[in-house]
């Protein structure tokens, strides 16, 4: 087999952004999108201070998680281990963007000129319409590869054949070559020296390597550097890293309010239709608007959705990878629960109202799932995420239900009140499984920061209000419609509160970190540091 692959030696980078130049002007990308750019990262107290320079992109992972994650299939890996878009069939949902770990996939939605509106002539001669509202990356100039193999050249070896950023390194700090060749120039490379491949811990295999010191066995004791070994060292993190720009943790802008609204709206649509579906079990047939409104959820937050692609025309390619993506699944179920929620309108029977609720139980699943897959946002992979999303949109269901019972029943909705008080303790011990897993974990610090800044409101307006109303409306019957209705009101502004703050403000990205401190000079090599995290 062939593993096309990168390997960066951090003793020589200089940062000089030739590279990421030569990729600019390779591949004809547009203002602020750097599909190959280096990273200056400081580490170290005063006077032990080192600066590093990191060269970062598209990593071709091995198990790349945007591939999976593409609901279109317009994400994929080729024999030779290089990961590639199809321009044609991306809808531009940016799921691969906030599943990348590494902040290697860029969206421009309209043209950009270096001045502003003003097209330069090279600009309108290499404009690539084609590439807008969709996802783009680095691809090791695949082009160039091609060429290369199709003509007996050697990438790597031969220039015509090699990645454009690699042929400009002024300090050879750059290689390309076959990793499973053990013949190959990179091949040569890592054996000869201690090498890591960064964010290697999340499991995505990446076809980047960085050399970061040599293999000096016998100067290990008078040197102090690191064990001839490529064990990782524990990584420092630093929360005092606002002076690097670029490398901390930052605010992902791919999905915003409107992706905020998906979570909001549907996941509140499908737990009234799971608790429809309880009530109609229980002898009480609840109104048919009720029914109704759920599916207007849903559909709502799908239309939220919609507008935010890229490429909306496209949409019904959302379907095309159900093998792994979760957001297809999610819109395959949507046309079930729709399906079936509307022919509960002409066979109002408990059977059929079931089918619904475990079609809108599925749909919630699906968002955990979604989330849980996005593996570039640390405050979205934790697997307890999933529990979380359940109880919040189960409670959310089951209080604008309940809202819906005091208000035209009063007191016979104590059996609907009941299932809130459960539903609120329930989502408030799965919040805090999945807030201390976070912590214990470890996550960027502001992500950790936003998240332990709403405990008093999940606490406070998500469990502790509702329960109290909830209790008061039970020994105060003449009450007790108006502090159900205010309980279950509670229980879905909580619910909401913590959804839009996970999807817009939580969501930082996983930022970068170096595993070694790479030995330059006659100095020796250092621990790793993870910037921005606590």
């Amino acid at each position: 087999m062939t593993r096309w692959s990168m390997v960066a030696d951090l003793r020589r980078c200089v940062g000089c952004q030739t590279c990421t130049s030569a990729c600019k002007h390779a591949n004809a990308t547009p203002p602020l999108v750097q599909w190959r750019r280096v990273l200056d990262i400081e580490s170290g107290e005063y006077p032990d201070v080192q600066r590093t320079f990191v060269p970062v992109g598209c990593m071709h992972c091995a198990d790349p998680p945007c591939m999976h994650v593409c609901p279109s299939t317009a994400t994929r890996q080729r024999d030779d281990g290089i990961v590639t878009i199809d321009y044609e069939l991306c809808i531009g949902c940016a799921y691969c963007a906030v599943a990348c770990p590494y902040q290697a996939r860029y969206k421009v939605d309209l043209p950009r000129f270096a001045f502003g509106a003003e097209q330069m002539r090279h600009e309108a001669a290499r404009e690539m319409p084609e590439r807008l509202g969709v996802a783009q990356k680095c691809t090791f100039c695949s082009d160039r590869i091609d060429f290369g193999l199709e003509n007996g050249l050697t990438p790597g070896v031969d220039a015509e054949a090699t990645p454009a950023c690699v042929n400009s390194c002024i300090a050879d700090a750059l290689h390309f070559g076959d990793a499973d060749d053990p013949a190959s120039n990179v091949s040569a490379l890592l054996r000869e020296n201690r090498h890591f491949r960064m964010h290697e811990e999340l499991g995505t295999n990446p076809g980047f390597h960085y050399l970061w010191d040599g293999d000096r066995d016998s100067l290990d004791t008078a040197t102090g550097s690191a064990p001839a070994t490529n064990e990782k060292a524990p990584l420092r993190g630093t929360v005092t890293s606002a002076h690097m720009p670029g490398v901390i943790p930052w605010q992902q802008t791919h999905w915003d309010w409107r992706a905020a609204g998906n979570f909001i709206f549907g996941g509140t649509g499908s737990g009234l239709l799971a608790a429809l579906a309880a009530t109609a079990w229980s002898g009480t047939a609840p109104p048919d608007w009720l029914g109704l409104l759920a599916l207007v959820f849903i559909g709502t937050g799908l239309f939220l959705v919609w507008t935010e692609i890229g490429r909306m025309l496209r949409f019904l390619h959302v379907v095309l990878n159900p093998q792994t993506s979760w957001m297809t699944r999610e819109a395959m179920i949507a046309f079930l629960v729709f399906a079936s929620g509307i022919g509960t309108f002409f066979i109002p029977s408990v059977v059929w109202i079931t089918i619904t609720g475990a079609f809108g139980l599925l749909f919630l699943y699906c968002q955990g799932r979604i989330l849980h897959e996005s593996k570039g946002v640390p405050a979205w992979r934790e697997p307890r995420i999933v529990s979380l999303i359940l109880s919040t949109g189960l409670a959310e269901g089951c209080g604008l239900l309940l809202m819906a019972s005091a208000l035209l029943s009063g007191t016979a909705a104590m059996p609907v009140a009941a299932a809130l008080l459960l539903l609120v303790a329930l989502r408030a011990f799965a919040w805090r499984r999945y807030l201390r897993a976070l912590l214990d974990a470890g996550a960027p610090a502001r992500t950790l920061d936003i998240l332990t800044s709403l405990r008093p409101w999940m606490a406070g307006l998500g469990a502790i209000a509702p329960a109290v109303l909830i209790l008061g409306g039970a020994f105060l019957p003449d009450f007790a419609a108006g502090l159900f209705a205010l309980a279950g009101l509670m229980a879905v502004m909580a619910g909401w509160l913590f959804k839009f703050t996970l999807i817009t403000g939580a969501s930082l990205n996983q930022g970068f970190a170096i595993e070694h401190t790479p030995a330059r000079g006659s100095g020796p090599s250092g621990a790793g540091i993870k910037p921005g995290w606590r």
